[in-house]
């Protein structure tokens, strides 16, 4: 068994770069997927608002530069502005540089650039994709002399690299979702396992071990956990090779006590009391043995209830103990079950009052059982029943009995959770008697 104080630090130190590498790969994933719908959402928004913008700008470079245009001449407008102007009938010749063909991208732009400028002019001004020098359009003026052009740049649509706001919100985006599913898979999915395996510590079936998953906290919880769930199977284990060696060390002499008591004479009612005695003793050996588990081993196989109850009822006769069955067969334990009813009926007998009637039926369930055992007497207070479950407790009405010590209904309870029931107990439907239920369901093979 490896100690969690020496599995603490062995594995941590070469997890977290392979950990990083894979959640920043799926960071980077998730912002391509982020960027891509971004640019789905928002990227036509953003190309108007730039359009909007480039239109906006130019319409006021166009009334302010018509307006100048009236005092002064186009060189002095140009060189007083900065605007670049050409004077002529072919805008597009001017400039350095071999011709360019006119792409669709341009030609798509100085239509929607068109159209910004006529709404806000209110008329419509020629446009002219450039063919030489920067890429833009020239638009014309309205001068009073000649005719007048103005240069206006037109950067190409962004592919790469994004827009900075859309590049920001998918990288936020995508390291966001890289962050959410590090939470998810490393943290909750490791600690949702582990919470739901300390659900079933205490029971009569132990959890398996978790996996080693997560991060380095986890991780190293886990493995105490693991630890204690080692620790605990060698305790069940000792307990057990204790319990086997205590019956055995126990059935010899008493083995050798009852062959005594036949060999020898003498008083033939301390003969009998010593034989009860004897049959007490073995009747608590043996209960005290299956309540701390040396049976659990025992398969589950497929029984006839109706026929297991018939043989347990044999001990009564028909006028103190009748049997109400139906034909039902389920896959159960049936030393520890045949043990579980034994205990009722023992109880029943002793502490209740003829007569009794043992009842089988169906359910709850497709797969479920239910016994029910009816007693005429006033059975246990609803509010000592919990108590009555406990092991070693007997109350006060069962005091003295021979071969009791407090474990006949906390066998009866465990059995019933073994099979997936429970054992509840309360007056019958005519409150003329007092009814013990065991229910369960079939085990799986």
């Amino acid at each position: 068994m490896v100690s969690p104080g020496a599995a603490e630090g062995g594995g941590d130190r070469r997890r977290p770069l392979p950990l990083a590498l894979r959640y920043g790969v799926a960071a980077l994933v998730a912002a391509g997927l982020a960027l891509l719908l971004l640019q789905l959402l928002l990227g036509r928004r953003l190309v108007q608002a730039r359009e909007e913008a480039l239109g906006s700008q130019l319409s006021s470079s166009l009334v302010l530069g018509e307006v100048a245009l009236e005092r002064f001449s186009p060189e002095g407008l140009a060189e007083v502005a900065g605007l670049r102007l050409a004077v002529g009938s072919a805008p597009e010749r001017q400039g350095s540089g071999p011709l360019r063909a006119i792409d669709g991208q341009l030609a798509a732009q100085s239509e929607a650039l068109r159209r910004q400028l006529c709404r806000r002019l209110g008329r419509c001004p020629e446009l002219r994709p450039a063919t030489r020098g920067p890429r833009g359009v020239w638009v014309a003026m309205e001068s009073p002399l000649e005719q007048v052009w103005l240069f206006a740049p037109l950067p190409p649509l962004r592919g790469w690299p994004p827009d900075p706001l859309q590049l920001g919100l998918a990288l936020g985006t995508g390291g966001l979702a890289a962050v959410l599913l590090f939470l998810s898979l490393e943290v909750q999915r490791p600690l949702g396992q582990l919470e739901e395996a300390l659900g079933g510590v205490g029971l009569e079936e132990r959890p398996a071990a978790v996996p080693l998953r997560g991060t380095g906290s986890v991780r190293r919880l886990s493995q105490r956990f693991n630890a204690m769930l080692e620790r605990l199977e060698a305790a069940s284990r000792e307990r057990r090779t204790m319990l086997a060696g205590i019956a055995h060390d126990l059935r010899a002499p008493l083995t050798r006590l009852r062959l005594r008591l036949a060999e020898t004479g003498g008083d033939k009612g301390a003969k009998a009391r010593s034989e009860a005695d004897l049959a007490a003793l073995e009747r608590i050996t043996g209960q005290f043995l299956l309540f701390a588990g040396a049976g659990g081993d025992e398969p589950a196989v497929m029984v006839p209830l109706d026929a297991l109850l018939a043989e347990l009822a044999a001990v009564a006769d028909a006028s103190t103990l009748a049997l109400d069955t139906v034909p039902l067969e389920r896959r159960v334990r049936p030393i520890a079950l045949s043990r579980a009813i034994a205990n009722l009926i023992d109880n029943a007998l002793e502490h209740g009052r003829a007569p009794l009637q043992l009842a089988l039926r169906a359910g709850p369930g497709p797969d479920g059982f239910t016994i029910r055992l009816r007693d005429a007497g006033e059975g246990i207070p609803p509010e000592q029943w919990a108590r009555a479950l406990e092991p070693f407790q007997r109350l006060d009405s069962a005091r003295g009995g021979q071969g009791h010590c407090g474990l006949g209904l906390a066998i009866a309870d465990r059995v019933a959770r073994e099979h997936g029931g429970r054992l509840s107990a309360g007056s019958d439907s005519a409150g003329e008697g007092f009814v013990v239920t065991l229910q369960g369901r079939s085990l799986p093979a």
